[in-house]
């Protein structure tokens, strides 16, 4: 495609609605006649893309402009992804964003290209004028992404130089999520760049009365919340994502069945299942009301509650048909199952710091390895030999 016929023609115009190719074309000729020799495009985008409802002129080029409205399919997206469904490919092109109609003067909010991130930001910019700057996190969400370097000093400055941000804003100030504070160096970045870091609230939903408020935040504003709705949207993919191995589980328990005297039956299957959810969904619900600190002893109280309500129910120790070597092994092998899958929200959580995990895993995994392999073992015994 011609780059000059893409900037200049009307046609082109149109076809920005459509093309993305036109779109990154348009952008490269643009900075071309702005007397600069090489570049990149601001941004590489698809206009098809439902939240994206055209696009704004620069002097660097057109800039998307995204709707402040979830449809429908932003919805069934975040959903699915909630359930495990497409996580690691939900994710948009990093670059440069237009919310409403801003101008050289409007806010530069920084954000992760992770889209649930993406989409709980700009739902909250509905009435506001700004620029939304997307670092590449490789689909990961601010605060992880913090943690693991992908938002962080590097990533942010190569951005603000990739969409030529000082020529599109007269100010030189960013604002930061909270959240990735860790991974950024205000002083590093203003140093190189020249623009200011101010980091924003923890949640977007305060963005507005923060900018309202002169770039202000409140107290309450800045204190991480991990109340049990927050706890409660990140059992499903946790669940669904353990659901896989107990699949495998009851996969061997069909080839045991095949040869054993004492097949595996209806109780071993809600045996598991219960320990499964009683790791993945009742104790992340709990949380703060389970009188223990370490999120494996946490799991693992609730898996015990529940393999002495299998046992109860079946009769425990008093029916022989039942099975010693059973009871005991559910005491083992229920607790431990509960108390390794509660550990996975250690690093979704406010209560834990990283030193903590590493001393908690550093204890509590060899104990679980060795009570479930030890429980595993009483288990095969009881399916050939009844005691």
């Amino acid at each position: 495609m011609n780059t000059n016929s893409c900037c200049n023609s009307e046609e082109a115009i149109k076809k920005n609605e459509t093309s993305s190719e036109c779109v990154s074309n348009q952008n490269s000729c643009c900075c071309e006649n702005a007397g600069m020799s090489t570049c990149e495009p601001v941004l590489q985008y698809d206009a098809r893309q439902r939240w994206i409802l055209g696009g704004i002129d620069t002097s660097e080029g057109k800039i998307p402009r995204i709707s402040t409205k979830l449809s429908l399919s932003d919805i069934a997206g975040a959903c699915k992804v909630r359930f495990g469904i497409g996580r690691m490919n939900y994710k948009i092109n990093p670059g440069l964003y237009a919310a409403g109609m801003p101008d050289d003067t409007s806010p530069v909010l920084v954000t992760a290209n992770y889209k649930l991130t993406f989409d709980a930001l700009r739902k909250e910019l509905n009435d506001l004028n700004a620029w939304i700057v997307v670092l590449d996190t490789k689909g990961v969400n601010v605060w992880c992404s913090a943690g693991k370097g992908t938002f962080g000093t590097k990533e942010l400055l190569n951005r603000i130089s990739k969409i030529r941000l000082s020529g599109i804003v007269s100010h030189k100030t960013l604002i930061l999520p909270q959240l990735g504070a860790p991974g950024v160096s205000a002083h590093e970045v203003e140093k190189k760049s020249g623009f200011r870091v101010v980091y924003g609230p923890v949640r977007a939903e305060d963005i507005k009365e923060f900018l309202e408020a002169g770039m202000k935040a409140k107290d309450e504003m800045r204190k991480v919340k991990f109340n049990i709705i927050n706890r409660a949207v990140l059992t499903p993919i946790e669940f669904i994502s353990t659901f896989k191995i107990a699949i495998l589980v009851f996969g061997i328990m069909f080839l045991v069945n095949l040869i054993a005297v004492n097949p595996f039956g209806v109780v071993d299957f809600y045996a598991l299942m219960g320990a499964l959810i009683a790791g993945t969904v009742i104790t992340p619900l709990l949380l703060p009301w389970i009188p223990v600190k370490a999120f494996a002893a946490k799991g693992w109280i609730m898996g015990l509650i529940w393999a002495m309500a299998v046992n109860i129910l079946n009769g425990g120790f008093a029916i022989p048909e039942y099975g010693i070597l059973k009871a005991f092994a559910y005491l083992l092998i229920l607790p431990s199952v509960a108390s390794y899958f509660a550990m996975n929200f250690t690093g979704s959580s406010t209560y834990t710091s990283f030193s903590g995990v590493i001393r908690e895993m550093k204890i509590a995994v060899p104990l679980i390895g060795f009570t479930i392999g030890l429980g595993t073992v009483m288990l095969m015994i009881n399916c050939f030999i009844h005691i």
